[in-house]
């Protein structure tokens, strides 16, 4: 039941979380890459040794914001009902 209940918020939880994820990574990369935006894949100017790791750190720091997210979020469920949702 509470596996049920958990799912519309993390649902939620991933969403915000993406947003966190979007904020954090435009701020890591002005600071490694001293620019304001990151490369685009298709950016015909850019090479690969700009594109790709810049793809690495939005992709690290999507996965690390997100299990944050999904760990809290199952933390506070058990919290609040005692009992893990995963």
């Amino acid at each position: 039941m509470i596996k049920l209940l958990y799912k519309p918020l993390g649902m939620i939880f991933g969403a915000l979380g993406g947003v966190l994820a979007g904020f954090l990574f435009k701020r890591l990369w002005k600071l490694v890459g001293r620019e304001e935006d990151a490369p685009k894949a298709t950016d015909e100017e850019r090479s690969w040794r700009e594109v790709l790791p810049a793809a690495a750190l939005q992709g690290a720091t999507l996965a690390v914001v997100k299990a944050a997210v999904d760990r809290s979020g199952a933390a506070a469920v058990r919290k609040a009902t005692g009992t893990w949702p995963g």
